[in-house]
């Protein structure tokens, strides 16, 4: 999948580069912004059901 990705990209290695660079930044903006907050209620991480 990543040669695949590599491929399509256009242009030389520095600016392949610089394209996988910009694609993994905004994936992770994109999860931390608004996949992560989406989801975080939606998943009882923290509810702790040990006790009385």
């Amino acid at each position: 999948m990543y040669g695949l990705i590599w491929r399509m990209l256009p242009g030389g290695t520095a600016v392949k580069l610089c394209g996988t660079l910009i694609l993994i930044g905004v994936t992770a903006a994109l999860l931390w912004y608004v996949v992560f907050p989406w989801a975080e209620p939606r998943i009882p991480l923290d509810r702790v059901t040990v006790g009385s």
